[in-house]
């Protein structure tokens, strides 16, 4: 037998939605994290992009468990002196909830150029509307 690497003109990228609503945050980013790198395609290869295209609807009704919505903080740091901000992960969720499923999403991609190229594969809204009912997307169930 023959170990088959995949090639990126033989990649045929599939659409599917997710809704978020009532949807463990953890859980879901992990699953459309698998999704987005392909690891659910029998072709799938490390250094190859096999992954495809995930939008997520409702991003706005994810729900965390625990009191991490008060405990967590996420912080940055704006470059200049004193320039340390600090949000709580419920502040985060109510101002920008495509930008927090966004980052889970990201911290369970690669840390390289393909992860980035996979997180463009990406789609975020807050609301059940999306723009890409041409691409015909599949449903995607999320297990609890």
């Amino acid at each position: 037998m023959k170990t088959i690497s995949a090639k990126r003109e033989d990649i045929k990228r599939d659409w599917y939605v997710v809704d978020a609503e009532d949807q463990v945050l953890g859980r879901l980013a992990s699953r459309v994290a698998s999704i987005l790198r392909g690891k659910h395609k029998p072709v799938f290869t490390t250094h190859v992009d096999t992954g495809d295209f995930v939008v997520v609807v409702n991003a706005d009704k994810i729900r965390v468990t625990g009191s991490k919505l008060s405990n967590e903080v996420y912080y940055h740091h704006t470059g200049y002196p004193d320039g340390l901000k600090s949000k709580t992960m419920g502040k985060f969720l109510k101002e920008k909830p495509e930008e927090f499923v966004r980052s889970s999403i990201r911290g369970m991609l690669p840390k390289n150029k393909l992860g980035r190229a996979m997180l463009k594969k990406l789609k975020i809204y807050r609301g059940p509307e999306h723009p890409h009912e041409a691409q015909e997307p599949k449903p995607l169930e999320i297990g609890e």
